[in-house]
């Protein structure tokens, strides 16, 4: 197992001293367990710190208070697989082929791209992932066969099964419920949704308790919020704003449950804690729909589609009660654990860079990228400039929802028509104003990007 390792000193401001985190006191470590909890469309704008909400958020609360929170962290693709995929391989979903989201019976990710567990597993880490996979439904695609020593779960989203209100006909597979590779229940019911949180959390609690003397890696995928919206017996009507609220609640619980565990092992302290969600709200449900302050939602690639709520805690290295407004996106969170935790890199090629410098606040850090290429299904949309300055869209089709569904029935989308456009993410967060034609070498230099990235993946 390699020592964590850094590269320059960083100084952190610690109350009224500072503390020094060098190289030689971190190899003094032992590799620090990671815990990543990812959750299922929810909202941007769902938990506080990011927004205030009408019901309480208290441990997420606690999450900020004792770490980072990051304003400016993206997806590249807002639909589940895409973006899951994205997640575990550090590599783009035009690289891998996982785009959109897979149905039940779906192949998923290519067996030659390595995921987070099998590059940490590789490194004599104890691996396990509860909740949702959906980057595959066959033997060699599942979680066993991907570097997950445990895992349990379901294999694509919660709303692919029998009882869609609106497509039942897509889904005449039974929705099954998974532990370790074993099938547990054969057709997941409305009796058993309502367990999905607790079960990913009990499952979660075990795991560390039982690896405790081993470096982990824990892998949250829960599957809420995604409609259908369920919740336990013990939070319907908790927060007083209706099933969505219940629901994010209950998902707080769980975060302070994870977090409670970790304190009560003796290893918080080492354990890197991250939280965030696989793509933006899906707003066309209205009132089971999340939040986000920013224009579009899930299955766009506007802010609220691609940009995600992030924590990150890792006592001693990232200082607490801090906020950072500099942009990263998920792919860049393998090559950082790789040089956390001092793991190889997968021999497979992967996009995302390490971006420990910016996560950890280091004087001087900047990102490492120059552009981040933004995909919807099989289209090639556009491109961020790397500092989150600056946004390309290129001509595409995106749908916008004229009316909210409620209480668990879909609203009404309509389409419009995106022309080239540079939007100024500073000035005009809310991507309203079209400037291409104000800055044109802003404008050349990502319409430039754009064409070598086509070149590379859609040529």
């Amino acid at each position: 197992m390699k020592k964590l390792i850094t590269s320059s000193l960083s100084i952190f401001t610690l109350g009224a001293g500072l503390f020094a985190c060098s190289q030689s006191n971190l190899e003094q470590e032992r590799s620090p367990n990671i815990v990543l909890i990812n959750l299922d469309d929810a909202g941007w704008s769902d938990f506080q710190p990011f927004a205030q909400t009408r019901y309480p958020t208290p441990n997420v609360n606690r999450l900020a208070m004792e770490g980072r929170v990051f304003y400016n962290f993206y997806v590249p693709h807002a639909l589940c697989s895409a973006s899951r995929a994205a997640l575990l391989t550090g590599a783009y979903p035009e690289r891998t082929g996982v785009v959109g989201a897979h149905g039940p019976g779906a192949f998923g990710l290519d067996p030659r791209f390595a995921t987070l567990g099998e590059m940490l597993k590789n490194d004599g880490y104890v691996t396990a992932v509860f909740g949702k996979w959906h980057i595959g439904d066959q033997p060699e695609t599942r979680p066993p066969a991907r570097g997950f020593d445990e895992s349990s779960g379901i294999m694509y989203s919660n709303d692919m099964w029998a009882a869609h209100p609106e497509r039942p006909q897509n889904y005449p597979l039974p929705l099954q419920y998974w532990k370790n590779g074993e099938v547990t229940v054969d057709s997941v019911t409305h009796e058993h949704q309502p367990w999905f949180t607790r079960w990913a959390t009990g499952d979660a609690v075990d795991f560390i308790r039982r690896n405790r003397e081993s470096p982990f890696f824990l892998y949250v995928a829960h599957i809420m919020p995604h409609v259908p919206l369920f919740v336990s017996e013990k939070f319907e009507g908790a927060s007083g704003t209706g099933l969505y609220g219940d629901v994010i609640m209950e998902l707080d619980w769980s975060v302070g449950e994870i977090m409670e565990a970790l304190k009560e092992n003796g290893i918080e302290d080492n354990t890197i804690v991250l939280f965030t969600s696989d793509n933006g709200p899906w707003l066309s449900y209205g009132n089971h729909a999340g939040k986000t302050p920013f224009r579009g939602d899930k299955a766009t690639t506007f802010d609220g589609g691609i940009r995600v709520p992030l924590i990150i805690r890792y006592p001693g290295h990232i200082e607490a009660n801090t906020v950072s407004h500099d942009t990263f996106f998920s792919i860049d969170l393998l090559p950082t654990f790789a040089f956390l935790t001092g793991a190889p890199l997968p021999d497979n090629e992967i996009d995302g860079k390490n971006v420990w410098d910016l996560i950890a606040g280091n004087e001087g850090a900047e990102n490492p990228h120059e552009y981040y290429s933004l995909t919807l299904r099989n289209d090639f949309h556009g491109v961020m400039r790397a500092d989150g300055k600056w946004k390309l869209q290129l001509p595409h089709a995106f749908r916008v929802p004229v009316s909210g569904g409620r209480d668990g029935s879909a609203g009404v989308y309509t389409h419009a028509e995106m022309d080239t456009s540079l939007f100024d993410l500073v000035h005009d967060p809310y991507e309203k104003v079209n400037v291409f034609h104000q800055y044109p070498e802003i404008a050349r230099e990502l319409i430039q990007f754009a064409e070598e990235h086509q070149r590379r993946f859609f040529e």
